[in-house]
């Protein structure tokens, strides 16, 4: 069996896109593997977060996954910052990890150009935290997007390193984990590209009812089709995806044939869209919201999930400083 570790943004709703791409597939992780998810506070402070929105944050992002399905009894939820071992692996690696290689990664050059006015030491070393969280319960596994593919292979690079200084076959060379046609690419509603929380694109599985009808009849769509079996242009073959993850067979094939037909109206086309969004989101948003309210619930989770995760990271630190040659006098 595997030992996956996924990283779990601490800040941001779930969109649809997130439900039906990796949390989908996490729900699948998590039958088949030795899974860890945790969420990733500690990165978050590389924007200077306000110590109340660190903390709501962490809470609604552990409660929206634990709503999606994600399971305590079979995977190790938890926070980041409550598996103190991390930090301590995260300085060792630090000393075999050189600054240009970390000056020359893409994710470090592109936050110097979108906020020059934060670059911290942190966003340097950002690889070697990452390495760290992955490092730390010796993951076979990661799965990663491609903003991230980097990274990976910088944390590749850092256990092979450390094998190779110590002359040890230690830590394992993670590899992606690899959904397959299992991973779905959401649309969002702006014509183009995938959702997502920057683009601005989104359904959350949060919004309430109107939110939704609002953000589904403002879609971008085209001037219409001019001829029978005129081919589909990007803005409607977005909302058909859509219609397809949230609507029943019956429903695609109808806007389907009046779009070949040159009958489409795109007013009903959204309006049937958003009521099947709703009747989807809905029963999550209220296992979300009823989460969120019991505290001694995801504090209970929290606490399971760390100390599950305390027990592989201390193992881990312990192996790693006898390595390095720390002793106890």
């Amino acid at each position: 069996m595997d030992t996956v570790l996924s990283g779990i943004r601490s800040t941001g709703n779930l969109h649809l896109g997130n439900y039906f791409g990796a949390v989908k597939n996490f729900l699948k992780m998590q039958e088949e593997n030795n899974c860890y998810f945790f969420i990733a506070d500690y990165h978050s402070l590389t924007t200077y977060p306000t110590p109340e929105n660190l903390h709501n944050s962490v809470k609604s992002v552990l409660a929206e996954y634990l709503a999606t399905g994600l399971d305590p009894e079979k995977s190790a939820i938890y926070v980041q910052s409550d598996v103190r071992e991390i930090t301590e692996l995260y300085l060792l690696l630090n000393m075999n990890a050189y600054v240009g290689e970390l000056e020359r990664t893409t994710s470090f050059k592109d936050k110097v150009r979108t906020q020059p006015n934060n670059v911290n030491a942190g966003l340097l070393t950002y690889p070697v935290l990452m390495a760290a969280d992955i490092l730390i319960h010796r993951s076979n596994k990661v799965p990663v997007g491609k903003d991230q593919e980097q990274n990976l292979e910088m944390a590749r690079k850092f256990a092979k390193r450390f094998n190779y200084m110590y002359k040890v076959d230690y830590f394992p060379e993670p590899q992606p984990y690899n959904f397959g046609e299992n991973l779905v690419k959401v649309p969002g509603l702006d014509g183009s590209g995938k959702m997502g929380k920057t683009a601005g694109n989104g359904i959350y599985l949060i919004d309430e009812d109107k939110i939704i009808q609002k953000k589904v009849m403002r879609a971008v769509t085209d001037s219409g089709p001019t001829e029978i079996n005129s081919p589909v242009s990007e803005p409607i073959k977005n909302l058909f995806t859509l219609m397809n993850l949230v609507s029943t067979a019956d429903t695609l094939d109808f806007f389907k044939e009046k779009y070949a037909n040159c009958e489409i109206r795109y007013g009903d086309l959204k309006k049937q869209l958003a009521e099947d969004i709703i009747k989807f989101v809905t029963p999550i948003r209220k296992n979300i919201l009823e989460i969120q309210g019991d505290t001694e619930y995801l504090r209970k989770v929290a606490k399971q999930g760390a100390e599950k995760a305390i027990e592989s990271a201390s193992k881990t630190v312990k192996e790693v400083r006898k390595i390095i040659g720390f002793r106890e006098f």
